[in-house]
């Protein structure tokens, strides 16, 4: 009879012993936005015009849910497409069309910079890990991606669908365990969103009116490589020291996307705010104390930004430890909501403010999930 395997060693969230493991490190990040930057007001004329071009019984339901452009906490955002796009009914190939063309451009740019930042060509690159959830792609972006750029043809990849807000945290998580399996070899994150290609003309439902009211398209790059003897002196680059996320049961139909025939629906539950009260402290908490850390350990947070309630819950959920969050609704104010990239947008910010010490990176997607990520600034 075979023996049982010894499964009692303590690991971390990717599997492998602590003690072995190098430190993953974000040696680039860099951030990208499409050409048409559109003011929150000419959004919600625009938005009253088509809705209520249609019916007189649409025009009265959205002046009914109008005040959400007053309340989301946004001045811009930033689109792939003009704002006129929007005012014709669009089919999914036109949209998915709009969103390979945007997105591979958006990511090319990123990319570029990240790999400048860091001092790496494209054939210093040894995985990618791309991250969308706003269109479907097949070759995925990432191939895409290298035809644009010199990248080895043994390039490894690894597409990420469906993680929604949750992508930019969990997609730096999935690079930096990639990257401490191989020292030394840089791993290139791309992250890319178009939210607001989901606008559907003829649907007056409250989500797809919030969504129309938060949503921004975005991108981000960032380059993290693990290396045995890294230099952890003053100007080190940001250590990516731990991560994981949880998924509460009985939660998907709180966020996502529903399939239709002009394309995504978005899926926006009125309780995620309360549910972010409720829940998120206690899986932050559990999070940490498998780590033997708690938020006391912390100098400020890094979230993702998903609307002004949801920035509320989240001050009330980590005080007294809240400093961060006041950058991550300045990006909300600047850019909307993008998904996947924002949260990356807010450590972009932070790191640009000169603020240093240990973040604790959080965010909320699809699943209903959360991710963390331990990062030291």
């Amino acid at each position: 009879m075979q023996g049982t395997p010894d499964c009692s060693g303590h690991h971390d969230a990717g599997g492998s012993p602590l003690s072995t493991l190098p430190t993953a490190r974000l040696l680039s990040l860099a951030t990208a936005v499409p050409p048409y930057k559109i003011d929150q007001t000419a959004a919600r004329e625009a938005a009253r015009e088509i809705f209520g071009s249609q019916s007189a019984e649409m025009a009265r339901n959205f002046e009914r849910l109008a005040p959400v452009f007053t309340n989301a906490g946004i001045e811009t955002r930033y689109s792939s497409v003009p704002l006129d796009w929007y005012r014709t009914p669009r089919t999914w190939p036109e949209r998915n069309a709009a969103f390979l063309t945007s997105a591979d451009a958006l990511l090319e740019r990123a990319a570029r910079q990240a790999l400048d930042r860091a001092c790496l060509g494209p054939r210093d690159i040894a995985a990618i890990v791309a991250v969308s959830s706003t269109g479907i792609a097949t070759p995925s972006l990432d191939a895409r991606l290298m035809q644009r750029l010199d990248f080895s043809p043994e390039t490894q990849r690894l597409p990420v669908f469906g993680l929604g807000c949750a992508g930019g945290v969990l997609g730096l998580a999935r690079a930096a365990a990639w990257a401490q399996s191989m020292p030394g070899r840089p791993v290139l994150v791309l992250v890319v969103e178009l939210c607001g290609l989901s606008f559907r003309h003829g649907d007056l439902a409250k989500a797809n009116v919030v969504a129309t009211a938060l949503f921004g398209d975005g991108a981000a790059a960032a380059v993290v490589c693990a290396d045995p003897t890294p230099n952890t002196g003053p100007g080190a680059a940001p250590a990516l020291r731990v991560w994981g996320e949880h998924t509460w049961p009985d939660t998907l139909d709180i966020m996502g996307w529903r399939v239709e025939s002009d394309g995504f629906a978005v899926i926006f539950s009125q309780h995620i705010p309360s549910l972010t009260r409720t829940r998120m402290r206690p899986a932050a908490d559990a999070f940490l104390a498998r780590h033997g850390l708690n938020f006391d350990d912390f100098a400020g947070v890094i979230c993702h930004p998903g609307g002004t309630k949801v920035i509320e819950a989240l001050g009330e959920v980590f005080a007294p430890h809240t400093d961060g969050l006041d950058d991550a609704q300045t990006v909300l104010r600047d850019y909307g909501n993008m998904s996947a990239p924002t949260v990356l947008f807010v450590l972009e910010r932070r790191r640009g403010r000169g603020i240093t010490g240990r973040h604790l990176m959080t965010t909320l997607g699809p699943g209903f999930s959360a991710g963390f990520l331990v990062i030291d600034l």
